[in-house]
């Protein structure tokens, strides 16, 4: 009993200068203030914006594989005189490579399964002059046509090189996608037939070169691999340095999409030169300017958005219509701006997004929901460089009102999509899904949570040196935060990151190289990253109906 004694009592003090210590230092932890009630309200507003964008995009995938082939599994063209057919420029290109892209961030079992399983299948059916699609028949279980138009190949897979592969491999990085995206540019310039003072160009159609343009400008960087650039070159004489420039010598150019890439292209192209081939970049330059100046002289209203086609040479304007891709060229004249430092382009890009408020719920497209998504893109592109509480407003009101498009069944052929996920039953719904997505990655500053599920909400806002996050789980949740990276530098090594058709543009991003302060403010804790570690996932457990906040700070070098 002794030795009980005596042993016992320098463990009882030893357990209460323990506890001393612990509450010493407790009373030391650093105070740290929490964000601002408004601050965490608006990042939880925009967290429940970005769950119902992400919910509508994942309903209108799953609905329209329900139309899937049942031997093939490619999604139809539409579903009503198309359903019989998927089709490169169509199919392929606007609806598809955004079903896998809403797959990779909501529903991981989706884009590894049937995601990749369309994408094999396609590549082994459809193919017809060595890696160039053509038009497929489900009933006949071989091609629509019995003989190869080689232009009707060579215009498909630009179009869906352009219009899908290559946003989806700008955000999702080298996959089996940017292969097929690789094997098809190859193969159109493989079968390059159409002689010129400059040399062998694949097609003379200026939609199919404008697309070629931005994607050569891209794929150049991305690989390192100079016939690319020399590709680009070819077409870039031929129309600036021949007899082929836009404003010169065309009787019609259209502003808008399907014949508007020609100048975003060209612009990408002499952005391109300038770090990879300066003498090139210096012969351009005038015809560059004449291009953009002509067409802001004849080819913008009053308040500074793009008519959908004009004579160039004449002024004349041929159709009245208001381009819903009007984002599209000014990309070119924010382009050239940041490049140059030409303030006039500038200040016309501040034209038309200041003047975007009499343009509330504006009929783009006869009522359809594709015009909204291209006008929606359009401003949130240019947001990104341009930061304005009007423009983000503006942008807010209309994917509302696109949204709503999803809801309604009571516009002309759609009727019969009442109560599921498919907007209007053709391939333009894809465009509904980008747009949403890039919505929905705004209203979080880039972050995605992994799993997602459909009880949790994530919305961020900026903040000086960093963003604050705000999550809700509405049962116990698991899993990481992903933030973004500069992936123009990343993916494409791009040497700027200018705006670009149907990119998805970057908000907060961590770069590898940079330290990083996370603080959770409920908990009163506070730790450094390496921006590499952050990169990796920052873990999280919620339990049921747990909301938090993270501010996440970029530390000074």
């Amino acid at each position: 009993m002794k030795y009980f004694r005596r042993s016992a009592f320098p463990r009882l003090w030893f357990l209460f200068a323990f506890f001393l210590i612990g509450w010493y230092l407790g009373s030391c932890k650093e105070k740290i203030d929490p964000p601002a009630k408004e601050e965490v309200s608006k990042a939880m507003e925009n967290g429940y914006l970005a769950h119902e964008g992400y919910s509508r995009s994942l309903n209108f995938v799953k609905d329209w594989l329900a139309y899937a082939d049942p031997e093939t599994g490619l999604i139809p063209r539409n579903l009503g005189d198309s359903q019989d057919i998927w089709n490169a420029k169509d199919a392929a290109a606007d609806n598809y490579p955004f079903m896998v892209m809403t797959a990779a961030l909501l529903d991981s079992d989706l884009y590894q399964g049937q995601m990749k399983q369309i994408l094999e299948t396609e590549i082994k059916v459809t193919n017809r002059l060595d890696r160039l699609p053509d038009t497929y028949s489900f009933s006949k279980q071989g091609f629509e046509q019995e003989t190869l138009n080689k232009d009707d190949l060579i215009f498909g897979a630009s179009e869906y090189v352009k219009d899908g592969l290559l946003p989806l491999t700008e955000y999702i990085g080298k996959t089996a996608w940017s292969d097929r995206m690789i094997g098809l540019v190859d193969d159109i310039w493989k079968h390059a037939e159409y002689e010129t003072p400059f040399g062998l160009i694949p097609s003379l159609n200026v939609e199919v070169n404008g697309e070629l343009l931005q994607v050569l400008s891209r794929v150049y960087w991305m690989t390192g691999d100079k016939k690319y650039l020399e590709w680009a070159t070819r077409l870039g004489d031929y129309y600036l340095l021949g007899q082929q420039h836009p404003t010169d010598d065309f009787e019609v150019l259209r502003l808008r999409d399907h014949g508007c890439e020609i100048v975003s292209g060209l612009c990408e192209l002499y952005i391109t030169s300038a770090f990879a081939a300066a003498d090139k970049k210096s012969a351009y330059q005038p015809a560059i300017y004449r291009m953009l100046d002509r067409i802001l002289e004849v080819g913008t209203n009053s308040h500074g958005l793009f008519y959908n086609q004009i004579n160039p040479q004449t002024g004349e304007i041929l159709d009245e219509g208001i381009a819903d891709t009007f984002g599209y060229t000014f990309n070119a004249y924010y382009g050239v701006y940041l490049l140059d430092q030409h303030e006039a382009y500038r200040t016309a890009v501040l034209k038309a997004l200041g003047n975007l408020d009499q343009y509330e719920y504006f009929d783009w497209e006869r009522g359809s929901a594709d015009g909204y998504a291209d006008a929606i893109e359009s401003a949130l592109n240019l947001y990104n460089r341009e930061k304005s509480s009007k423009t983000a407003t503006w942008i807010d009101s209309q994917t509302q009102h696109m949204w709503s498009l999803q809801d309604s069944a009571y516009r002309s052929g759609t009727a019969a999509y009442r109560g599921n996920g498919i907007i209007e039953g053709w391939h333009g719904d894809g465009n509904f899904a980008r747009t949403t997505l890039m919505y929905c990655l705004w209203k979080s500053q880039g972050a995605t949570a992994s799993p997602w599920h459909k009880q949790l909400y994530l919305g961020a806002i900026p903040k000086e040196n960093g963003i604050l996050l705000t999550l809700l789980s509405e049962e116990p949740w698991k899993g990481k935060i992903n933030f973004d990276a500069p992936r123009h530098q990343k993916i494409f090594q791009l040497p700027l990151d200018y705006p670009r058709i149907n990119q998805f543009p970057e908000w907060f991003t961590i770069s590898p190289d940079k330290k990083y302060q996370v603080t959770f403010p409920q908990g009163e804790t506070r730790h450094t990253y390496t921006g590499k570690e952050l990169m990796e996932g920052l873990e999280i457990n919620l339990e049921e109906n747990q909301q938090i906040s993270v501010l996440v700070d970029l530390l000074d070098d």
